[in-house]
């Protein structure tokens, strides 16, 4: 097999056994060989076995969960296609006639082989033109760990996050005369609410009531707050979806809600795979991203560390806004405080309880579908360096989420 050269090591120099052959199918199997994580799969039925990095370069996404589609491996975050030899051969959001940047072909091992009912792999080049006929049954070198992004990363329990106001429940969740335990950066804090006011323990800087949730800074907050202008207009009728967690890091579902190429891969209804990458305005404490197209313009407005709003504005006069909040409760923990506000058009009677009820389960049910690829990407954060992944011209808002998290980061 032609293959991309890896760097040379003596760990990884030789061949490795990694599976029983009989157990490689289209499904791809995660292995260790040389000390390096990979996955081997059958493109095809009955084919010759393949083998992988572990990680999607694009957004370092777990290819044990690809998928295999017309004799190429997908990555299910974004739909990323590679052939046997690692080249990427499809970016569905650069459209038909858009080509893969370089950087998105896979360094596959030096060479893949089918002998003594196991699959070998040598990672690098070997003298030894084929593996050995083994005296003994192999015993596997265990699958590890992928190996976690280069560079910094934002993950929840950074400790520029204690510089922020996170929200910790909703207003109703904590009754007067009440109290309530959360977690929030690995801690775990009582929330009281009494004629008095409300108060934490430990001690934080400030506990406050903003938009029907309850917020709490644990040291002087910096940046700015969302503004949701939907909040006091008479128009807009909210329904709150029921909170849920996530088991990953809140930047990475960040950047998951902000990104537009991964809904046709992950949810049933995502629309059309080639998308722009929208406008981008930088601005204090965050940016906006402002996408037209169907029918309708859509702004997002995100402000850091972890709060977001989206509103969809319809040719038809209607609007709908996501405001979605999230908690970073533990490194492998987020709570995710998520509202749903309708208007109907010019003239239109408000939204009823049926149209409330209907809105909040189509976003219940997206946020299941991303809350189920977030347990799959086994991240430590989100990489704050650009170099650490590859981006393309769709990833504007995942690029200016990104910076403004490495902003709060540096404490500016």
């Amino acid at each position: 097999m032609t293959a991309t050269r890896m760097p040379s090591t003596a760990r990884s120099a030789g061949w490795f056994p990694v599976a029983r052959a009989a157990e490689v199918g289209t499904t791809p199997v995660p292995v260790g060989a040389g000390g390096r994580s990979w996955v081997v799969v059958r493109l095809r039925p009955g084919a010759e076995v393949s083998a992988f990095p572990a990680r999607c370069p694009h957004r370092l996404v777990p290819l044990a969960a690809a998928t295999v589609v017309e004799g190429r491996l997908q990555c299910p975050y974004h739909g990323w296609r590679f052939d046997g030899d690692g080249r990427c051969v499809d970016v569905p959001s650069l459209g038909p006639d858009g080509a893969a940047p370089p950087r998105a072909d896979l360094a596959v091992p030096w060479a893949v082989e089918e002998r003594h009912g196991w699959v070998w792999l040598a990672p690098e080049r070997t003298a030894v033109g084929l593996p050995p006929a083994p005296s003994a049954a192999p015993v596997p070198e265990p699958a590890p760990v992928p190996a976690p992004p280069a560079g910094p990363v934002l993950g929840n329990l950074h400790p520029a996050l204690e510089h922020a106001w996170h929200p910790v429940a909703l207003s109703r969740e904590l009754r007067p005369g009440g109290w309530l335990q959360v977690r929030l950066l690995g801690r775990t804090w009582t929330l009281s609410r009494t004629a008095a006011g409300m108060t934490a323990d430990p001690p934080a800087w400030g506990v406050r009531e903003r938009l029907g949730v309850v917020w709490l800074a644990p040291a002087e907050p910096r940046g700015a707050d969302l503004a949701v202008p939907e909040d006091g207009d008479r128009r807009f009728v909210r329904g709150w979806l029921p909170p849920a967690r996530s088991a990953g890091p809140a930047a990475t579902l960040a950047d998951a809600l902000l990104d537009v190429a991964h809904l046709p891969f992950v949810h049933a209804d995502g629309g059309e795979p080639e998308v722009a990458g929208g406008t981008v305005t930088a601005e204090p404490g965050g940016f906006t991203v402002e996408r037209t197209g169907d029918g309708r313009r859509v702004t997002s407005v995100f402000r850091a560390p972890f709060q977001l709003r989206q509103r969809s504005d319809l040719d038809d006069g209607s609007s709908r806004t996501l405001l979605v909040l999230l908690q970073p409760e533990d490194a492998d923990s987020t709570r995710v405080h998520a509202c749903v506000l309708l208007a109907a058009p010019p003239g239109a009677p408000l939204p009823g309880p049926d149209d409330v009820a209907a809105a909040v389960a189509a976003e219940g049910r997206a946020h299941d579908e991303d809350l189920d690829l977030q347990a799959q990407l086994e991240s430590p954060g989100l990489p704050l360096d650009l170099r650490a992944e590859l981006h393309v011209r769709a990833d504007a808002a995942g690029v200016a989420l990104r910076r403004a998290l490495a902003d709060l980061a540096a404490g500016r």
